[in-house]
């Protein structure tokens, strides 16, 4: 996977966990038109190729911003076109963020603003630092949330909760954000990544096959009925049957000793 792109930084630890950085601080990681292609690239690659990869963790640059929603510097003076073919970008980036095939985690090290919380919702699971903000301030500035504000946010935290939250404008902590559904943990602002780390290693443990076909259904099987869903499950089970990684488990259990799984 090419690993140098102009507003991210990227890095590997270990062998499976990719790190990806938003890395525009002076600019409070704001997306602009290149961080919007720079993340379309990369997660678009991720699924052709991972190259031994299992997990992704998402992360700003410095200690104040995750990701300030997109560049209005940049925005100022956009015709409607130009306006438009930018946001086209930001579309395909999400698509490809929520199609990914490998966990994608993400670690919220400041503010999360407009389409930095958005960013977030479409996560896969959300760890927070405790000085963290969200808001979506899309309707504040004549527009409205259109990465998948309105769709991720009240499958995180319930319709009322978010409707609540887009319409106003307003923003919420943290600790609002767990208790409400979108966090999965809230930290002390200098555990952050060893807590995500810590996590995103122990999946990177775990057989590959299964990860990825477990969160496929359990983000397919969300939008189905339960019948279709567990239907759905059971075909993502019978992939796992005769791959090398169930018989290395069961091998592994039996033997005590710890798996060596190959994503085979």
């Amino acid at each position: 996977m090419k690993d140098e792109f102009e507003t991210l930084k990227l890095t590997r630890e270990g062998d499976h966990i990719l790190v990806v950085t938003l890395n525009r601080p002076e600019a409070s990681n704001a997306m602009n038109t290149q961080m919007g292609l720079d993340l379309m690239h990369c997660l678009e690659r991720l699924q052709i190729e991972q190259d031994g990869l299992r997990v992704v963790l998402v992360t700003g640059a410095g200690d104040k911003a995750f990701c300030a929603g997109g560049d209005l510097k940049q925005r100022r003076g956009m015709t409607d076109e130009q306006w438009m073919s930018q946001h086209a970008i930001f579309e395909r980036m999400l698509r490809a963020l929520m199609s990914c095939p490998l966990p994608v985690m993400v670690a919220v090290n400041g503010a999360a603003y407009g389409g930095g919380c958005e960013f977030v919702a479409a996560c896969d699971f959300v760890y927070a630092s405790s000085n963290a903000r969200f808001a979506l301030t899309e309707v504040t500035l004549g527009i409205m949330p259109g990465a998948g504000g309105t769709q991720n946010l009240p499958r995180a935290m319930g319709t009322r909760r978010a409707m609540e939250v887009i319409l106003t404008g307003a923003p919420f902590t943290a600790e609002q954000g767990e208790a409400w559904g979108l966090i999965n943990k809230v930290t002390a602002p200098d555990k952050l990544m060893d807590e995500a780390l810590a996590t995103a290693r122990r999946i990177a443990a775990n057989a590959p096959i299964s990860v990825r076909q477990a969160k496929q259904s359990v983000l397919r099987g969300s939008q189905m009925s339960i019948w279709d869903g567990l239907a759905f499950e059971i075909e993502a089970y019978n992939r796992m049957v005769p791959t090398e990684d169930r018989r290395e488990g069961v091998l592994a259990y039996n033997e005590k000793r710890k798996p060596n799984f190959r994503g085979r």
